[in-house]
Order: structure tokens, then C-alpha cells, then sequence
């Protein structure tokens, strides 16, 4: 798994102490499993996105119930609706890429074994399809 190179052997004895600090370890037989990644754009910002938060807890749940260990982060996004008409139009693109970013950013760094993604909206959606094709993991989107 590639979630070994931060679970796996001695030398790796502070990356465990700071995973199980998270919270998300409920016991030692969790480092043996597969390490999900859940990224939610969740934000109070857009309307569509309010609910999101309420996904992905339900995600943890199934990820659990499979045998995985879940691990949720959030993504920006930016409402077109409301950007339009101002400057705030000329974030609206290149929040993609910020996106994929910061998702591949995370996913690397972390070492996850697999992805849900959580989109909405259509800069929210493309960036994290282009983070997953980065990144090479098995992803679901919901």
C-alpha cells in the first residue's frame, strides 16, 4: 500500500504518533488497512456545497464499514454566481488549478491509498478529476 511509506517501520514510529493524534486510528489493527482519502468541497460560500459536510461523515461511515481507514479534507470554490460581474470573476478559472492542486498536494503528502471526492459545481469538479489523474489512485467520485 502506499500508505505504508508513513506507516511502516521504526523509523516511521513519529509519522504513526501523529496520524493517531488525528483521531482517525481507533486501534493498532488500522495501520494494516488502506488509508482513504475523502476530499469534500464543503464550504458555507455556495449554496450547492452547504450540504456536503453531511456526505462525506457518511462516507467515513462506509469506508469504515469497508475495511478502510477514512481521512477527509476540504477544497476551495469559488460561486460563479456570485463572482460574476466583478473581479471576483477572475478567480473563477483559475480555482481549478488551485484545486487540483491542493488535492494532489494532499494526497501525495499523506500517502492516501485512495480517494472519494465529494464535487459540486464546475470548477470544483474538473480540478479534482484532474488531481485524481495526478495522483494515479483508485477514486470514486459521489
Amino acid at each position: 500500500m502506499v500508505s505504508d511509506i508513513v506507516k511502516k517501520g521504526i523509523e516511521r514510529a513519529p509519522h504513526r504518533a501523529l496520524i493517531r493524534a488525528t483521531g482517525a486510528i481507533v486501534a493498532e489493527s488500522d495501520f494494516d488497512k488502506p488509508f482513504i482519502a475523502i476530499c469534500c468541497s464543503h464550504t458555507e460560500c455556495i449554496p450547492g456545497h452547504t450540504h456536503l459536510n453531511e456526505v462525506a461523515e457518511l462516507l467515513k461511515q462506509f469506508v469504515r464499514e469497508a475495511g478502510g481507514v477514512p481521512f477527509v479534507f476540504h477544497t476551495i470554490g469559488i460561486c460563479d454566481g456570485i463572482a460574476m460581474g466583478h473581479t471576483g470573476m477572475k478567480y473563477s478559472l483559475p480555482s481549478r488549478e488551485l484545486i487540483a492542486d491542493s488535492v494532489e498536494s494532499m494526497v501525495r503528502a499523506h500517502c492516501f491509498d485512495g480517494m472519494i471526492c465529494v464535487p459540486n459545481c464546475d470548477k470544483i469538479i474538473p480540478g479534482m478529476l484532474m488531481a485524481a489523474m495526478r495522483v494515479n489512485i483508485p477514486t470514486i467520485f459521489v
